[in-house]
């Protein structure tokens, strides 16, 4: 598990990809990378199995007979 990304991190990071930050959304900015990274860890974790990817499904192309 990594730590939580500070304020300070999320501006250096913020200015390495060209988008400097005002000190007033520093906070902001944390508090949001954070909550994306626990939601990603949060996923990474679920186990599709035998699941085929999203581009393998077709919509409409389903049988209407079939049961569930």
């Amino acid at each position: 598990m990594t730590s939580e990304l500070t304020p300070h991190e999320a501006a250096r990071g913020a200015l390495r990809a060209g988008l400097p930050l005002e000190n007033g959304r520093l906070d902001g900015v944390a508090v949001t990378a954070n909550h994306i990274h626990s939601v990603i860890s949060a996923l990474r974790e679920l186990d599709f199995g035998e699941t085929p990817p999203a581009s393998s499904f077709r919509a409409g192309q389903e049988n209407a007979d079939a049961t569930v």
